[in-house]
């Protein structure tokens, strides 16, 4: 493990956890594969550390390891040394592990309503996980914010929001009291307030209770806001670490300084293209005696597919690097060709859709005394119009209404009340959140897009040739037209997914979240895609999202609902500069700011 004791000032005390050459393989699909390649780092008590990297780069494969909770059916060999609190934990038994569990570690998972038992209330959930605190259920709700705890505590997780059950989970972390607590990407699905509201709560934790947390993430803006150190994480392997804001400021690994670029913020440039990564990770590389990320860096030389990089000291800042070439990486920026501005898109005079006074109720307020539920007004007196080759942006917290808008506007729901109309008689095309859920995992890319052309068969030179063109245009190789969902990664399926929706091109595409669980760089080159497709095929598009950097960059105009009411519609930039209502004040001021900044 390289030592950085002399360079980075830690607290006088004993470590919590130790890491030491830890490796991680894998079975899949018969055969082994190393997930995690021989990283090693240290954590104190009340420190935050950023485990900082894009998706597949083995970030919650440590998390899972730490918690001794690897699927057993991908037959996990673990090597290497973690010792936490004292206790060495590779090799241990299956009860030092419960005892670990439930003394020293916890976790806050990604998906909150995933990780609460459906059909037990709040309360028995929180006396299950207690760990022999004092203080009642209630005080602990209360400590994390929750209004009214005692109406929390006997509540089912569905009765509660994204970001409450969140909260609930923290309380259930906190009455153990641990000395290490996990936090996998516990704000990825959440708006900005609710996500900066849980920021706070876990430096509070970290502070009033000295717990050492991992906090596992993509976003590099939410790390540089919280964390006091961060480990770039790729292809398995520990490539640069640090203080947060020293590597933020210089950060000396080509892929760490590729992250920064990538990050967009509410001061982006938008009428460019965003920076975007090198092409996508190679899987099938052999980089056992080489630099990972040498088939996508722009400073590599033949040295670097022949020599593994040591993680060693770095001029830059008081971490390290793995890179034989990093004092080449500062010029990088110099030598970055400045993307070329957007073409001007026409807008029409015409709507591509029309929402006139629409509203929406569900039945899931309180029930009555007959046991009936009365309705709840998701969405009241909506007016709003995207005109041809127009983008309008919905942003709004959880539960604001967005989703069902987006349902109404497909024809996918009814509303009680208004009207819908649409300038084209073909159905607008939807593009989800999750567009590995969207496809079908049977059928190969080729059939799922040839579904489209429905009077024209696969087999035809003509299928194939359009199949073929639609494939293109998204910017995958026209090989991938034969695979098969499983065989492609995330971004391969968004760009899949894309092909699928404009192989006959709509007038109108709606996008629910696309880019709400991407890492920066596939976030960015999603959004260029979908800026891009836009143009050429002159679409109107509505971009659901709880992002509102995302909204800025893409939109024409952003509209602000909130509990189900336009409050806002207007320009982006006169959104960001002079937002009219309280509520995109509010908005606006969560955001978290430029990644140079400093945590804590």
């Amino acid at each position: 493990m390289v030592n950085l004791s002399h360079r980075m000032s830690k607290p006088v005390t004993e470590s919590v956890l130790t890491v030491k050459d830890l490796s991680i393989i894998l079975s899949r699909e018969g055969r082994p594969s190393r997930i995690i390649d021989g990283i090693s780092f240290d954590m104190f008590p009340g420190e935050i550390i950023a485990l900082l990297g894009e998706s597949g780069s083995g970030k919650t494969s440590i998390g899972l390891t730490l918690q001794g909770l690897l699927p057993r059916e991908h037959l996990p060999r673990v090597t290497g040394s973690i010792r936490l609190a004292g206790i060495e934990l590779v090799g241990a038994g299956r009860r030092t592990w419960r005892s670990a569990r439930r003394r020293l570690v916890r976790a806050i998972p990604q998906d909150p309503m995933g990780a609460l038992n459906p059909t037990m209330t709040i309360r028995h959930q929180m006396r299950e996980s207690d760990g022999g605190s004092a203080g009642s259920i209630e005080d602990w709700l209360s400590r994390t914010g929750l209004p009214d705890p005692d109406r929390i505590a006997d509540a089912l997780p569905h009765r509660l929001s994204g970001g409450q059950r969140q909260r609930v989970l923290i309380a259930m972390a906190m009455m153990a009291r641990p000395k290490l607590l996990i936090a996998d990407e516990p704000t990825t699905a959440l708006d900005v307030t609710v996500q900066a509201q849980i920021l706070d709560l876990l430096r509070n934790l970290a502070r009033d209770q000295q717990a050492a947390i991992l906090f596992i993430t993509h976003d590099l803006g939410v790390a540089a806001s919280l964390a006091d150190r961060v480990l770039v994480l790729y292809a398995g392997r520990i490539v640069e670490m640090g203080r947060m804001q020293e590597l933020a400021r210089n950060a000396a690994h080509p892929y760490s300084a590729g992250l920064l670029a990538a990050r967009f913020d509410l001061d982006s440039d938008r009428r460019r293209p965003l920076f975007t990564l090198p092409s996508e990770r190679t899987p099938s590389m052999n980089v056992e005696n080489a630099c990972a990320y040498a088939t996508r860096c722009p400073i590599a030389q033949p040295d670097c597919t022949a020599t593994r990089p040591p993680l060693e000291p770095v001029s830059a800042h008081s971490g390290a690097v793995a890179c034989l070439h990093y004092e080449q990486t500062p010029f990088l920026s110099s030598k970055r060709a400045e993307a070329k501005p957007w073409p001007a898109q026409a807008i029409g005079e015409t709507a591509a859709l029309k929402l006139s006074n629409v509203g929406k109720t569900y039945p899931t307020g309180p029930r009555s005394i007959w046991g009936r539920r009365q309705p709840q007004q998701v969405l009241k007196s909506i007016n709003l119009s995207i005109k041809l080759g127009e983008c309008v942006a919905l942003v709004g917290e959880s539960g604001a209404g967005k989703s069902t808008l987006l349902r109404i506007a497909a024809g996918l729901l009814v509303p009680e009340s208004g009207t819908v109309s649409r300038f084209d008689k073909l159905p607008p095309q939807v593009v989800f959140q999750d567009p590995v859920a969207a496809l079908t995992p049977w059928l190969t890319i080729g059939e799922q897009l040839g579904e489209r052309l429905r009077a024209v068969s696969l087999d035809s030179d003509y299928g194939r040739r359009r199949v073929g063109e639609a494939i293109k245009l998204v910017g995958l190789d026209p090989v991938l037209m034969d695979a098969l969902p499983a065989e492609m990664s995330v971004g391969q399926c968004q760009r899949a997914v894309l092909a699928r929706a404009v192989i006959v091109p709509p007038k109108l595409l709606l996008c629910d979240e696309p880019i709400s669980a991407m890492d920066v760089s596939l976030a960015a080159t999603t959004l260029n895609l979908l800026s891009d497709l836009r143009r050429r095929l002159d679409m109107a598009m509505l971009f659901v999202t709880h992002d509102l950097a995302a909204a800025r960059i893409i939109a024409d105009r952003i509209a602000v609902l909130k509990d189900g009411e336009l409050v806002e519609i207007a320009d982006p930039d006169a959104i960001i500069a002079a937002p009219q209502s309280a509520y995109t004040r509010s908005l606006v001021a969560a955001m978290p700011g430029p990644a140079a900044g400093g945590g804590r």
